[in-house]
């Protein structure tokens, strides 16, 4: 087969005319930005502000293939929202300060937590994704996932004061709901109990109230399930049923020791 022939046949298997990877690059970029905007001392918020608007008029011309819903109007009101977001995320930095013993000082857990990292993307993403706008808050949180291994997906429901402890594995789906002052480790998955398209308008993953810790490895399914407030999770629990509120929950391992033939 000469070459021409490999370049029609690779031309006509490409078949998504809005599949661009610039978009998942400028996505980085806008992120990037975002968070120094935000965090870093030395970065002008006034000059940023100006950068990340031109940045984001990149992300509405790859991103928004609908021109019925024109995207660049959200500009203003994510803008506005900006303040109350880097509110919360101070909360969620005193928490960890506050929660883990290991933390030697706020900026810290600003550079250095992962999870911290993974919940700011998250909380930065998540007013996106409730205005529609498209692809791009997935990507954001994806390009967190990338780097900390901490998944949440932008369409949850997170509320104040959230510490996530080491992070890693950690698997929070598109329709959970988590409220105040909640505490998760690593492993933790809040998942769905059923894989299907059809339930895709639907709630398919837990709610967890106010107070609760989760320890690390434990995995809660369904959207029906709640964690009561100011109950406990032990590690490798697996959960599929409502918890009520001030109640503790453990794995008991099986211990069979081995024992060995007498042989005279």
């Amino acid at each position: 087969m000469d070459k021409k022939s490999i370049i029609n046949q690779i031309n006509q298997h490409k078949k998504q005319p809005n599949l661009r990877y610039q978009l998942k690059e400028r996505t980085e970029v806008f992120t990037n930005t975002l968070f120094y905007t935000l965090f870093d001392i030395e970065t002008p918020v006034a000059k940023h502000l100006d950068i990340l608007e031109k940045e984001f008029d990149l992300l509405v011309d790859l991103a928004c293939w609908d021109t019925k819903k024109p995207c660049k109007k959200l500009w203003e009101s994510y803008v506005e929202k900006l303040p109350l977001i880097l509110e919360k995320l101070n909360m969620d930095a005193e928490a960890t300060v506050n929660c883990d013993p290991a933390s030697l000082s706020i900026e810290e857990v600003y550079m250095a937590y992962p999870g911290f990292y993974a919940i700011a993307i998250y909380r930065l993403a998540h007013e996106l994704y409730k205005e529609g706008f498209p692809l791009v808050p997935r990507l954001m949180t994806e390009y967190a996932h990338r780097q900390t291994g901490v998944d949440i997906n932008p369409g949850a429901e997170i509320g104040d004061s959230f510490h996530i402890d080491h992070g890693t594995g950690v698997v929070i789906g598109e329709t959970a709901i988590i409220k105040d002052h909640v505490k998760i480790y690593q492993g933790v998955t809040l998942g769905g109990l059923y894989v299907a398209k059809s339930l895709k308008r639907t709630k398919r993953h837990p709610t967890i109230e106010d107070n609760v810790t989760i320890y690390a490895n434990a995995t809660i399914l369904g959207g029906d399930t709640t964690i009561g407030k100011n109950s406990t999770i032990g590690g490798n629990a697996w959960i599929t049923s409502s918890v009520p509120a001030n109640s503790k929950v453990f794995h008991t391992p099986e211990i069979k020791i081995k024992t060995i033939p007498h042989v005279s």
